[in-house]
């Protein structure tokens, strides 16, 4: 070992930002070095840290953990580039030479193995490997033990060597610091353009009003249960109609929750590709799928310590559903392509238009993940259901409307707001903003008219008949599922999907509409 060779090495160490590439130069370096038969580092870090070690425990005590191995064995098929095994970790209390340097930050030199009867644990493997020496250093970074650096010969360890050893962890122990530390500013500024980007995807789908109006019965009765269940973590199951303001009441209940200063983050279940719902909700790392060029950040990890909206929970595929709920049992999961296990603590508001017990028992959705979920039902009301508030409702959307596309508050007569109290809105909440907007629009002579053509209504429910008359044919049923179609599509401005579409006004899936309007030959009328 020449002292000359450091400085080039020195260098290549502190040109390496990631710590997997430092331990790589490291080893490098000192298993090429002559007499050196193996050379192993270990870091001190709790078992979370640890590649290996976190996937079978939870320990937040500090261990040594193998993390670097190399070197040049005399046994046919021994592999000592192995970071398993019987010392991948050295706990500090016990008796072993590399425990003892981390514990007391004393370095170790054996001049002769074959003597030594403190610090050998196998002489059989010193005698058969043929090692004479061995030389162990702590690496040391403003006054921290970072790890250990070990390094057994077969000739004994001279002051050269010693020195050598002693120059090279303390050039070990800065690069390890500094590639945790650009490691760590990584994985935060992933996480900030995460967030940044999240933030973004908000103000672009947030709607146009952003709180809960009105004073109707129904209402009132919904918002006593949202401030009974705020204040506490329990999982709250919102039921309602497509566009009732089901996430309104979400984020009401996380704005009133201990959570408040935490994240709301939302995932619209429904508008997720059935093969991204594990990235989308657990996050990848880089290669762990085609496209997946750089590390991304789930949702989960997201909301962690705030709130997490799953809207239209009932689009979860089944084959998810399980990984969901070990999330909402244990707080953890795994990154798409990475076997590290993470932990989260997040609270869930959940949202379907659907029957999730007629899932349950038909087995689309898991009754575990059910009862899971559904800690603190809590329904919304269609908005057929609180008449009383659609006059304050429109005026607010009018307002919002004009501000939005630059345009003059026109008149709302009396006679339009009671054709609105009088109209059933099957679109809810959402549909009543998309009338008011388009006839501000429209509104060139300074005076609102809503567009109600009474082909937009619900089907009835069907009435109690005689056998003769129960019965609809074949065809007539298909064209009223025609006609039922087109008035959405009249009412969504001929939008299949997205917000305000046909497809959320009828309460499907986008897919399932047009898969449905395929089926029945449909073509939108665009007059």
């Amino acid at each position: 070992m020449d002292l000359a060779q450091l400085p080039p090495i020195l260098v290549a160490l502190a040109g390496q930002r990631s710590l997997d590439a430092v331990l790589k130069t490291i080893m490098d370096v000192v298993a090429s070095q002559p007499a050196v038969a193996l050379a192993r580092l270990w870091l001190l870090e709790n078992d979370r840290a640890c590649p290996h070690c976190s996937l079978h425990s939870a320990s937040t005590t500090d261990a040594l953990h193998l993390r670097a191995s190399a070197g040049h064995p005399l046994a046919p098929h021994a592999d000592w580039s192995r970071t398993t095994g019987d010392f991948h970790r050295i706990d500090l209390a016990g008796n072993l030479k590399i425990g003892h340097i981390a514990k007391t930050g004393q370095p170790i030199r054996i001049i002769d193995l074959a003597q030594d009867r403190q610090w050998v644990r196998d002489p059989a493997w010193v005698r058969n490997e043929g090692l004479a020496g061995f030389a162990g250093r702590p690496l040391c970074f403003r006054g921290q033990i970072l790890g250990v650096l070990a390094v057994f010969r077969r000739i004994p360890p001279d002051d050269v060597c010693w020195q050598w050893i002693g120059a090279l962890a303390d050039a070990a122990a800065v690069a390890v610091a500094n590639a945790r530390a650009y490691e760590e500013a990584e994985t935060l500024r992933g996480q900030l353009e995460s967030e940044r980007d999240y933030l973004r995807e908000e103000v672009l789908e947030s709607g146009s009003f952003g709180e809960i109006l009105g004073q109707s019965p129904a209402l009132e009765r919904t918002m006593r249960q949202v401030e009974l269940v705020a204040s506490t973590d329990a999982n709250v199951l919102i039921l309602g109609e497509s566009g009732s303001g089901k996430e309104l009441i979400a984020r009401a209940i996380h704005n009133r929750s201990p959570r408040a200063r935490k994240p709301l983050v939302k995932v619209n279940c429904g508008s997720v590709p059935r093969e991204l719902f594990e990235s989308e909700f657990f996050g990848h790392v880089r290669g762990a799928f085609t496209g997946a060029v750089k590390d991304r950040t789930g949702r989960f990890q997201l909301a962690d310590g705030g709130t997490l909206f799953l809207d239209e929970v009932g689009e979860i595929p089944l084959e998810l559903q399980a990984k969901l709920l070990r999330v909402l049992q244990e707080g953890e999961f795994e990154r798409v392509g990475e076997d590290r296990t993470r932990r989260v603590n997040v609270r869930i508001i959940a949202a379907t238009n659907r029957d999730l017990r007629r899932e349950v028992a038909e087995g689309r959705f898991r009754l575990d993940l059910y009862y899971r979920l559904g800690v603190f039902p809590l329904e919304v009301p269609p908005l057929r259901e609180r008449r009383e508030d659609i006059p304050e409702l429109a005026a607010w959307f009018v307002r919002q409307a004009c501000a939005r596309f630059h345009l003059p508050e026109p008149r709302l007569p009396r006679r339009e707001l009671d054709r609105a109290v009088q109209y059933d809105w099957p679109g809810n909440v959402r549909e009543l903003q998309n009338v008011v907007e388009r006839a501000v629009i429209l509104a060139r002579s300074g005076t609102l008219e809503f567009e109600l053509p009474t082909g937009t209504q619900l089907p009835p429910a069907p009435q109690a008949a005689s056998p003769a008359t129960a019965v609809i044919r074949e065809d007539e049923w298909r064209e009223r599922q025609r006609d039922n179609i087109r008035a959405a599509l009249r009412l969504a401005n001929n939008r299949v999907s997205g917000r305000g579409g046909a497809a959320e006004l009828l309460g499907l899936n986008p897919a399932t509409l047009s898969s449905r309007m395929k089926v029945l030959g449909f073509k939108p009328d665009l007059r």
